[in-house]
């Protein structure tokens, strides 16, 4: 089972401003278990925009994923945004 849970291609509008040197990319998330363990899995896709094929994938175990979900609430907390649910 593989089944994409959400994605987003960012616009060169979404980029800082008076920085050049950043490459505009989109991020996936799914979840897949077609592993030989059967794990269900998050996997998140980071590609440069029109580099399809060519990103990083990080097939990452539910603990993994618990870790990024933390540190995206903390890193929001501290620059003073909502950190959602």
């Amino acid at each position: 089972m593989r089944r994409s849970i959400d994605d987003l291609p960012l616009a060169l509008d979404d980029l800082p401003p008076g920085v050049d040197d950043i490459t505009p990319v989109s991020w996936g998330i799914a979840v897949c278990d077609d592993y030989d363990d059967a794990t269900p899995r998050v996997v998140l896709t980071v590609e440069e925009i029109g580099g399809a094929g060519a990103g990083l994938v990080a097939h990452l175990h539910p603990d993994h994923a618990r870790r990024l979900r933390g540190a995206l609430h903390d890193a929001l907390r501290e620059i003073g945004e909502d950190t959602g649910r």
